[in-house]
């Protein structure tokens, strides 16, 4: 095979694997690894005259349109962080690829695709725990704006995706492989192709079948959402202007509450001068006592909204490592949720899942003398502090709601805990303003369609410059707004107290690929241990 065409085929393969997170169908999905596999096939079938590190660059050229394709747009915030992004995860998947080819090349064939499919899956779950978290590429988001499709994603998550994708491939190339080799369709060939079609639409038929049965359940709850349009590039962050963002607040606020509304949900980090908001004097803040008196007038309602808050700290002693000094006083910062009760009280829940960075040094243990060189923009970033695991806010009627903020709604297992702990609604809160008109939060609003079906509760999501809207249990989108547009919308979701399995069980085929990436991995240098010790000395 001619060097041109090994590149075009790498190419090819890159182009067809970004396509979904551009709005595409998903279908695309199922062939998208074929022309990177075929590749692999023929490294692996001419080893020989190859060596096994011959194939990394082709997966390395793959991962990497990928990557640049679907997320440049992180560069609008930082330019550093997109260059980091789109490098190193196109090297991390390179570098899957690259393993599994290895193990084919000394593994029978079909434990070799095993390897490939147990080790991916691995890499995917490892991007959701690892301190330079970046799920964004999960197989199993392809199918964010196809629901019905993957409605039995309340079973397996978005890695059951994952598992889909790369086995369809898999198979769609032991197809092409065999028609090529027989050129007529014998029993083989039709034997494969029939069990294309079994893997292909058994899922989706099942998943048809569970979307027309499906009825929303629990109780009704009018719900506001303000979208308040603030371009984060040009706001100011003195007092006169955070007292403005809350009079703005209020203002579109008022104009669709009523009272009969429970909820009103504001985007993430409405205030972001992290004093207006000190921890132990909330109640003396202006905007304590300017939502507070907006609230008299409803009395129904309760409000959640994010900001940056502060917590100060009176000595050295036990304070965590994300505390900084300043001008004498040692402090955290937090990007916060913000739940005003009916009767006055406040409840907080600090952002969990940070971005590595931006809100957070990654691996602070061995790069925490990193913390202070953080660009800070305006308290949204620089290194914050955080709280080590979901909570939810209890509403005066009982009602639990989950306070998600931004890109922790990118992570499955993480939102179910929420649900563990008795969340019967999802508040999603962001700030998308810092991607400014790209893909970047069409995709990110199309992830919070999955959450809805994993867990099967409904989503109000607040988001600062759009899209802001309602998500149904079966992951539907309704009353959404448009990108970059001052307004509020209104609408009724229900709660539910039902636990899925996947709420359950969480991401059990991770960990069931983890164990078998270990077994694997001990038999691959076993086997290539014996190999040694057969050659002649």
């Amino acid at each position: 095979m001619k060097r041109s065409l090994r590149i075009l085929l790498s190419v090819f393969s890159g182009i067809l694997l970004s396509l979904p997170w551009f709005g595409s169908p998903g279908w695309g999905i199922f062939v998208a690894f074929l022309p990177l596999l075929y590749l692999e096939d023929f490294f692996t079938e001419n080893k020989e005259s190859y060596a096994a590190i011959s194939f990394w660059g082709h997966a390395f050229l793959t991962f990497f349109i990928w990557n640049g394709l679907t997320t440049w747009w992180i560069m609008h915030a930082t330019v550093v962080g997109a260059v980091m992004a789109v490098f190193v995860n196109s090297f991390l998947m390179s570098l899957v690829f690259w393993l599994a080819h290895f193990a084919r090349r000394n593994l029978k064939s079909n434990l070799g695709y095993i390897a490939l499919v147990v080790f991916w899956i691995s890499f995917e779950f490892f991007h959701f725990q690892w301190d330079i978290e970046w799920p964004w590429l999960t197989l199993g988001n392809a199918f964010a704006n196809q629901v019905k499709m993957v409605q039995w994603y309340e079973f397996t998550g978005v890695l059951g995706g994952s598992l889909w994708i790369l086995w369809v491939n898999i198979l769609v190339l032991k197809f092409v492989l065999e028609f090529i080799n027989e050129r007529k369709f014998n029993t083989s060939v039709v034997f494969s192709a029939t069990g294309i079609l079994i893997i292909v639409f058994l899922p989706l038929f099942v998943s048809f079948r569970i979307y027309s049965k499906y009825d929303e359940k629990g109780d009704a709850k009018n719900i506001v959402i303000v979208q308040p349009n603030v371009n984060p590039y040009h706001e100011n962050y003195d007092r006169d202007a955070e007292e403005e963002k809350i009079r703005n607040l209020i203002q579109l606020a008022k104009s669709a509450t009523s009272i009969k509304t429970d909820f009103i949900v504001g985007p993430e980090t409405v205030v972001e001068n992290y004093y207006f908001w000190d921890e132990d004097r909330l109640r003396l803040s202006s905007g304590y006592l300017m939502l507070s008196n907006f609230l008299q007038d409803f009395p129904k309602a309760e409000l959640l909204f994010g900001a940056s808050t502060v917590k100060f700290y009176n000595s050295h002693e036990n304070v965590p490592k994300t505390a900084r000094e300043k001008n004498g006083k040692i402090f955290d910062v937090f990007n916060s949720a913000l739940f005003f009760k009916a009767e006055g009280e406040i409840q907080i829940y600090h952002k969990s899942v940070l971005v590595s960075g931006v809100e957070k040094v990654p691996f602070m243990k061995y790069l925490g003398f990193l913390k202070n060189l953080f660009f800070d923009l305006g308290g949204a970033s620089g290194n914050l502090g955080s709280q080590d695991e979901s909570s939810v806010f209890i509403a005066t009627d009982g009602t639990k709601i989950a306070p998600v903020i931004c890109f922790e709604s990118v992570f499955g297992e993480y939102v179910t805990s929420y649900v563990q702990k008795g969340a019967e609604l999802i508040f999603i809160i962001t700030n998308d303003g810092w991607w400014e008109n790209t893909p970047g939060y069409k995709q990110h609003l199309s992830f919070a369609r999955l959450r809805a079906i994993e867990t099967r509760r409904s989503i109000a999501r607040a988001a600062n410059t759009g899209i802001s809207c309602f998500i149904n249990q079966k992951g539907e989108i309704e009353n959404q707004t448009q990108w970059n547009e001052k307004t509020v919308t209104s609408g009724v979701l229900r709660t539910n107290k039902e636990i899925t399995f996947y709420v359950k069980f969480g991401d059990f085929i991770a960990r069931i690929s983890l164990f078998s990436s270990v077994l694997l991995l001990l038999f691959l240098v076993s086997n290539q241990l014996r190999k040694e010790q057969k050659k002649p000395h």
